[in-house]
């Protein structure tokens, strides 16, 4: 049976006071009427998934539906949404996939070259600064760890940090 807005109205209000048998068959009606709609915005193999992750999401806000407005506009409504956020998780599962494919690999020269460039750099510095560079910002310790390396305190981590890092900023836009 293909219902209409007055018989899913109906089976909608008689759902929300109680009714099994009625929500039973609302969901059906729905469930056929989802399928409908979905068939040729999705591909095949989604079909039920998404149909009943409507119906999921319909079975939560149910109580929300008024029985003064119609029930087939709220319907779509949900479905709308549920058929949005499932583009948008192939989506993201499809762009996981691809990865970095396209990046272009580094090459161990250009990781040579740009540790010569850094080792350039840390020579304009204080060592105490360029070592908790070194150990914070390159091998990627914790503020503790490096104090604990280094045996600063956290507070002159921070501080060798930030003047080490300005002082770096200021020496390449300066060679710029």
């Amino acid at each position: 049976m293909i219902a209409d807005e007055n018989t899913m109205a109906h089976l909608m209000r008689k759902s929300q006071l109680g009714d099994k048998r009625a929500y039973a068959v609302l969901l059906d009606e729905c469930a056929a009427w989802l399928q409908r709609y979905f068939r040729k915005r999705v591909p095949l193999h989604q079909l039920d998934d998404l149909v009943q992750d409507v119906l999921v999401s319909l079975h939560r806000k149910r109580a929300s539906w008024d029985p003064d407005r119609a029930f087939m506009p709220w319907l779509a409504a949900i479905a709308r949404y549920r058929w949005v956020d499932h583009l948008r998780r192939v989506y993201r599962s499809v762009e996981d996939e691809l990865g970095d494919a396209d990046a272009p690999h580094d090459s161990e020269e250009e990781a040579v070259m740009a540790r010569m460039s850094l080792d350039r750099l840390f020579v304009h510095l204080p060592e105490k600064q360029a070592d908790v560079i070194e150990l914070v910002k390159i091998e990627g310790l914790s503020i503790a760890e490096a104090s604990r390396r280094t045996g600063q305190s956290e507070s002159l981590v921070k501080v060798n940090i930030h003047r080490g890092l300005k002082k770096l900023s200021a020496m390449v836009e300066k060679a710029e």
